[in-house]
């Protein structure tokens, strides 16, 4: 099939861990062209057959971003916009669908107020949950949700161990390690999961919820597997109040990690969702004993993420 015959799939922050991961994984199954979406395309001509300037605070660069379009995938930063996510998400689901968009795959999360009953609010997760109902409403021929697991490379990055005051280096948090909580996997494998949603509407098209799930982890358990692989980590819990004045956003965190610990990270049995994202994704996603083999290296131990 050549170029002009393939179905073009439009990628909101192709830079990003998510789209990235997703642009990568399109290129490489060949079946769609791929146009990268970013607020500096000069920077980043090589990323995918187009290289086209969209930035979601100026929706008016949107019409032109999704023009011919027959996918969008659409993610939101948090980090960088805080509540500015609803907006920028609404504008872009709206341009999609003036655009003529036919399939509009958003990277959601858990409505955590909604699990919790207004008992933790984890705005980073439900301010993603939000847009969902307008992907439902604006009338997609296909629509289909992701959801990002928690990232293992939080695990060397920013939620990577540290050096203690006792001496010894791993984690503190207001986590009861012993409660299996975290659905975790490798950002990486988002694309792949991605691309097979585009690739099978008839599976995955008609508003599915696909998790990304590579393991569902106690700390415990992550810190048991780092140690067959030779790390040795410490775990000390603390009141939530405590680790909230520990950095800045260290209250949300905390906020977080007490919904994992109530809801787990999914809030709710997912083990169907999760087998038909491993199912449209065309393979199980990585293990985390498989992906620490690769990725923790041995310096961790006496020399902390930070």
């Amino acid at each position: 099939m050549g170029t002009t015959d393939k179905k073009l799939i439009a990628v909101v922050g192709a830079t990003g861990q998510q789209g990235g991961a997703v642009v990568r994984a399109l290129r490489a199954g060949n079946h769609f062209k791929v146009r990268a979406l970013t607020r500096n395309p000069a920077k980043h001509r090589e990323l995918a057959d187009e290289v086209v300037e969209a930035d979601l605070n100026r929706p008016e660069t949107l019409k032109s971003a999704f023009a011919g379009a027959h996918g969008v995938f659409l993610v939101t930063n948090f980090q960088e916009h805080g509540a500015e996510e609803l907006k920028q998400a609404t504008a872009a689901v709206h341009a999609a669908k003036d655009a003529g968009v036919k399939h509009l795959v958003w990277s959601t999360l858990p409505d955590v107020e909604a699990i919790s009953k207004g008992k933790l609010r984890v705005p980073h997760f439900t301010g993603k949950a939000k847009v969902d109902r307008i992907v439902k409403e604006v009338g997609f021929a296909n629509y289909t949700f992701v959801i990002a697991p928690f990232y293992y490379q939080n695990l060397i990055g920013v939620l990577g161990p540290q050096k203690q005051p006792n001496g010894s280096v791993g984690w503190t948090m207001p986590l009861d390690p012993a409660v299996r909580s975290i659905h975790t996997g490798d950002i990486t494998e988002l694309g792949g999961l991605v691309a097979g949603a585009f690739a099978h509407t008839d599976q995955a098209g008609h508003g599915e919820y696909l998790p990304l799930v590579g393991d569902f982890l106690s700390f415990n358990e992550i810190i048991d597997t780092l140690k067959q692989q030779g790390h040795n980590f410490s775990f000390h819990q603390v009141p939530k109040e405590v680790f909230a004045g520990f950095f800045p956003g260290a209250a949300e965190i905390a906020e977080m990690l007490a919904y994992f610990q109530a809801h787990t990270y999914l809030g709710s049995d997912s083990r169907d969702q999760i087998a038909l994202a491993n199912k449209v994704a065309g393979r199980q996603a990585t293990k985390f004993s498989a992906w620490a083999r690769v990725n923790f290296s041995t310096s961790q131990n006496s020399n902390p993420a930070r």
